[in-house]
């Protein structure tokens, strides 16, 4: 399986506008042609600089046609400068159906912010969790670098957090921000050579490692 999921990440469900008067509650969907363009064009040009083949539409427009219509509508126009990208759309439960029962099928996802949140977190799930699932915030202007799972409150200072993630997330800023490929490459190297070799955080391995170990284990590897 080697899939990359690029998520719009401005809008959607997500810019948090919701109102209710106790009876019934309302939450603002926004799409707009703007961010819908621009994540399309990210999606396919990181798509033709990594060589992928092909690019599936996450939406759901047979049931909000403005909004995922809207989204599903930019990706096709997109997709039109980049003649070499096979492109095909599905609807999200589908999506998710066929992604837990052959992610090897997918090639790169383009989804709304919402859907590309929850096809993610179940995109992990392969990799052997959200402890090693790397992201990166690709703006126009800057970018940031994070775990899929974000932060980690619930565990901080107990030593049993996986630190991999956080490693793999700076090597994509390296490679797709910074454009140091060589630099990437040696430390998703370093990175995977760990847990091959037995050293792995509790939540991929029993007993398992401490962070601070795991951390010094890949350090060590850099700096052979």
């Amino acid at each position: 399986m080697d899939l990359i999921i690029v998520r719009e990440n401005t809008e959607d469900l997500y810019v948090g506008e919701e109102q209710s008067d106790g009876n019934v509650a309302v939450a603002i969907k926004r799409i707009s042609r703007e961010a819908s363009l621009r994540v399309a064009h990210r999606a396919f040009e990181l798509a033709r600089r990594n060589g992928r083949q092909r690019m599936t539409v996450i939406h759901k427009a047979n049931i909000m046609p403005l909004t995922d219509g809207l989204f599903r509508d930019c990706a096709r126009e997109v997709a039109r400068d980049y003649p070499e990208i096979i492109v095909d759309e599905l609807l999200v439960d589908a999506a998710a159906l066929k992604l837990a029962q052959a992610p090897e099928q997918f090639d790169m996802l383009l989804a709304p912010n919402l859907y590309g949140d929850i096809l993610s977190d179940l995109a992990a799930a392969f990799g052997g969790g959200l402890g090693l699932a790397a992201s990166l915030n690709l703006g126009d202007t800057a970018a940031i670098a994070e775990p899929v799972h974000g932060s980690a409150p619930d565990i901080a200072g107990k030593g049993v957090a996986n630190p991999v993630a956080a490693m793999l997330s700076v090597s994509m800023l390296l490679r797709d921000w910074w454009q140091k490929p060589e630099l990437a490459q040696k430390i998703e190297h370093a990175v995977q050579q760990t847990p091959a070799a037995g050293i792995a955080t509790p939540d991929c391995a029993v007993p398992g490692v401490s962070t601070k170990v795991l951390t010094d284990a890949v350090l060590q590897r850099l700096a052979d």
